[in-house]
């Protein structure tokens, strides 16, 4: 069996319906999670950062919850705030978030991207 990846997603986010169409297009197996009920933990984020290089690619900089508190806010934090902050508002994730069983994080939806990774 193989295993399934697993997805972080939103349901009134037009993106991450994207991304489950498309995984179910291309019969992708993957585990659905709401991230505002069940989001990443601590440790996936940092895990995430490394492996990104950058913490500004875990953020949903066009949602609400990210204006109010304004970039120039963000910018100036430390890591572990940034995590503290994405950890008490699950809408500051970007998203879908998708996590393979290999460890490799893929954040957003980007077609190309996405196919790329999957069926090369």
């Amino acid at each position: 069996m193989e295993h399934s990846v697993k997805i972080f997603s939103y349901s009134r986010c037009g993106t991450c319906k994207k991304a489950i169409d498309w995984l179910d297009d291309n019969k992708i197996n993957y585990e659905l999670i709401d991230i505002i009920k069940d989001p990443p933990s601590k440790q996936f984020f940092l895990d995430a950062i490394k492996q990104l290089g950058d913490r500004k690619y875990l953020l949903n900089t066009s949602g609400k919850s990210y204006r109010n508190i304004g970039s120039s806010v963000v910018k100036k934090m430390k890591d572990n705030e940034v995590i503290k902050l994405l950890l008490s508002d699950s809408k500051l994730i970007k998203r879908p978030l998708l996590l393979n069983p290999n460890g490799d994080i893929l954040v957003g939806f980007k077609k190309i991207a996405w196919e790329e990774y999957f069926l090369s």
